[in-house]
């Protein structure tokens, strides 16, 4: 079983290329993602066993210089985070949503992973810069006391980064939105 995940940014998509690569051949592990994201940076996404996926985020470290903007490793990464980012979570938006947007690409896939470990939420989707210039975003749902929970372990897990751009709690939305969110 895979538990840890490997997230890189790199200001360069062909020095991103070009590390990845290199950390793929010097590591056991899967490539899950790798494209260019705005504005004109790189980001992958691997995984694999936690001292695998360690292994990879340090070589991507050493050799990606001055063009590498993270580089972090996610052990024991909860279950329902990978499937949330390929948009493979079938859920019901259910009493309330949950919406947090960071300022980096790969924030989000951090936030998300510290919101489902803290409260009895449910992943809806996790968004890597895809038309957000560069920033991430999660949605998760569930009842709103769960919710809040989620979000406010997320604002003390990175208070005094400004990871987090903005976080909001939208109790009963409108069954429209729901449909357009899904």
């Amino acid at each position: 079983m895979k538990t840890a995940l490997g997230l890189l940014e790199f200001k360069s998509v062909a020095k991103g290329i070009e590390v990845i690569d290199e950390a793929l051949k010097s590591s056991n592990v899967e490539l899950m993602l790798a494209n260019p994201i705005c504005p004109g940076k790189y980001i992958g996404i691997i995984t694999g066993e936690v001292a695998a996926v360690k292994n990879a985020v340090k070589i991507a470290q050493r050799l990606g210089g001055i063009f590498l903007i993270e580089a972090m490793t996610i052990s024991n990464v909860h279950e329902t985070v990978i499937p949330a980012l390929f948009g493979s979570n079938i859920v019901d938006i259910t009493d309330s949503i949950g919406i947090i947007e960071t300022m980096s690409a790969l924030g989000g896939i951090q936030v998300a992973d510290v919101a489902v470990k803290a409260s009895n939420i449910k992943l809806v989707e996790v968004r890597v810069a895809r038309g957000l210039g560069g920033k991430g975003f999660v949605i998760f749902t569930g009842e709103i006391s769960s919710v809040k929970m989620a979000v406010s372990a997320c604002k003390t897990a990175y208070q005094g980064t400004g990871e987090i751009l903005c976080a909001s709690v939208v109790a009963t939305p409108n069954q429209k939105l729901i449909q357009s969110i899904l």
